[in-house]
């Protein structure tokens, strides 16, 4: 193998150097053919270019087989006198038929140099990055999907920028300043890049394929499509290496990867749109980069007497699906692979938000109005059954050590305990509602999202019922509360004995609307807590300002899903 690397180029032997005369006969032929396709090729023959094409492979060949008729030979004196004389092939490796030198004095490969023309548009980028390598070479760094230079395919990733317009460039500084002033047209000397010719030295044949020890595919282009579930901004990335080639986009865009052979940036574009191909950071890099932690916000190390940083010993802990919640505070979801799908009807409806913002309410009124079409779960728990209850009625009750166990199994979507006797909602509970046909409709713990999430079973399509304004909550909680006919623990009743002018009357009726208050605010917080902190499992955000318009907007948007294409999750699917 080594002497066969090691072994001079043959030379190029042209087959024949009378094509013109043969052309002719071809174009003769085809002629008189009733084949359409051979009077087509005759039609294409008889292009002046074709044939100025044909008339000057035959000058060149004729030339170059002149020169293996009679190479040119180099005389050497030898000890015996004698004369040394380099065979065809030899002289033919020290020049070939285009003129170029392919061996040095010294018999090691030479570099080939190449002169790249590119016409450019003053409004559109090249499309490449550039670097200083560790030879202190500038190298083409990576090329951009789409881009003039990835359109034209006359730089690779690799290439060595010699010279602008023939000035030498050494730093990305002084490319960019030749590149800008520059008008139409830009001419690149490309040399070699020195690790790429060490690595074609390393390259071994293996059953007729070649193998250099990394992926065959390496290079070929990926097509994937993502989710994007944070924003980015370009311009305010500081590792970016160039901010006019970033993507920006926003929480939600679905983006079309097209390389990703850096580790820390990726090639993308927006899916559907006819925009340009721009880096955006790659998975691994936007973890470490959203995990890092600066050191004057880290409280996990001490620093000793002797400013020595003392470390924390690690703990093992194991994976608990209770407390799954916790274990999502660490679990960076960046991205999320989807795929485009024809119209279907999602299997569940899934109604989360804060408590008294209209959950129950609107699923509801969602049900009375096509129980045909929709459907809910009713609940399983421990608790022994009341007088004149039934099983199946408004409850599922169970043994509370067959809950537990069904528990451990994983069985339930979600449980709890309250006055000693363990609630929750049971998987198969749901399974029935789907195999009934119907939408199983659900008003769940936001933690339950997960669970629906990862599973093509369920494929729910999630609606977050955000808290309004204080008025509007104030004027929910209180159709809530006449609804039901309770009242309030702190809700001051103005036909009490005491006179309602009376200033301790006043103080109770301040202090009943303070802790309202209170819990207002409170909900309005907690619910955007939970929207930023379960935002990669939503579909939809609704403001409930008004209940009549909310139910509109759910129901127009499960109707657009049974006649518009989706983008899901692609493990709904694989």
């Amino acid at each position: 193998i080594q002497d066969k690397l090691e072994e001079a180029p043959a030379p190029l032997r042209p087959v024949r150097v009378d094509n013109a005369p043969l052309l002719k006969e071809v174009i003769d032929r085809c002629s008189l053919s009733r084949n359409p396709h051979a009077r087509e090729l005759a039609r294409i023959f008889r292009y002046p270019h074709f044939r100025a094409l044909i008339e000057a492979h035959d000058e060149i060949a004729e030339t170059q087989l002149e020169k293996l008729k009679h190479p040119s030979t180099s005389a050497s004196s030898s000890p015996g006198g004698q004369h040394s004389q380099h065979s065809p092939s030899s002289a033919a490796s020290e020049i070939d038929g285009s003129g170029v030198e392919l061996l040095t004095i010294n018999d090691m490969p030479g570099e080939t140099i190449k002169m790249v023309g590119i016409r450019r548009n003053p409004d559109e980028p090249l499309g490449l990055t550039v670097e200083v390598d560790e030879h202190n070479q500038l190298v083409v760094a990576r090329i951009i999907a789409g881009g003039m230079i990835d359109r034209q395919g006359l730089l690779h990733p690799g290439d060595v920028i010699l010279e602008v317009n023939g000035v030498p460039v050494t730093t990305p500084e002084e490319l960019q300043g030749e590149i800008s002033v520059a008008k139409e047209s830009v001419t690149l000397k490309i040399g070699p890049s020195l690790e790429e010719e060490m690595k074609s030295a390393r390259i071994t044949m293996a059953g007729g394929q070649v193998k250099n020890g990394r992926n065959l595919d390496s290079g070929k282009k990926l097509t994937c499509y993502m989710r994007a579930l944070f924003d980015y901004d370009p311009n305010e990335d500081n590792l970016l290496p160039c901010k006019e080639i970033g993507l920006s986009f926003l929480r939600g865009d679905i983006l079309q990867i097209i390389n990703v052979k850096d580790p820390n940036w990726w090639q993308a574009k927006h899916a559907g749109e006819d925009g340009p191909t721009g880096l955006i950071p790659s998975q691994e890099l936007e973890e470490r980069r959203q995990a890092y932690v600066p050191p004057e916000a880290d409280f996990v190390h001490k620093i000793g007497i002797c400013g020595t940083r003392i470390s924390k010993k690690k703990r093992k802990i194991l994976y608990k699906t209770k407390q799954n919640g916790e274990f999502d505070k660490a679990d960076l979801m960046l991205y999320e692979e989807v795929t485009k799908m024809p119209p279907f009807k999602r299997k569940t409806l899934v109604l989360v938000g804060v408590a008294g913002v209209g959950r129950r309410t609107l699923k509801n009124r969602l049900i009375n109005s096509d129980p045909d079409k929709f459907g809910s779960v009713l609940p399983h728990t421990s608790r022994q059954p009341r007088p004149l209850e039934e099983s199946g009625k408004a409850y599922w009750f169970s043994d509370r050590e067959e809950m537990e166990q069904e528990i451990r199994e994983n069985n339930f979507l979600e449980f709890g305990e309250h006055n000693g006797n363990l609630y929750g909602t049971h998987l198969d509970s749901v399974r029935d509602i789907i195999r009934q046909g119907k939408m199983c409709v659900l008003d769940c713990a936001p933690a339950a999202l997960k669970t629906l999430h990862n599973s093509p079973e369920f494929m729910p399509f999630v609606v977050f019922i955000a808290a309004p304004g204080m008025e509007q909550l104030k004027l929910l909680y209180s159709e809530r509360r006449s609804a039901s006919g309770s009242t309030r623990n702190l809700h001051f009743d103005r036909q009490s004995s005491i006179r309602f002018s009376s200033r301790r009357a006043k103080t109770l009726e301040s202090l009943a609307s303070l802790y309202e208050d209170d819990d207002l605010i409170s909900a309005v917080e907690e619910s955007a807590l939970l929207q930023r902190k379960y935002d990669k499992y939503l579909d939809m955000v609704i403001v409930n300002e008004d209940f009549d318009d909310t139910f509109r907007q759910v129901t127009e948007a499960l109707e657009q899903l049974s006649h518009e294409h989706q983008w899901v999750p692609v493990n709904w699917i694989y």
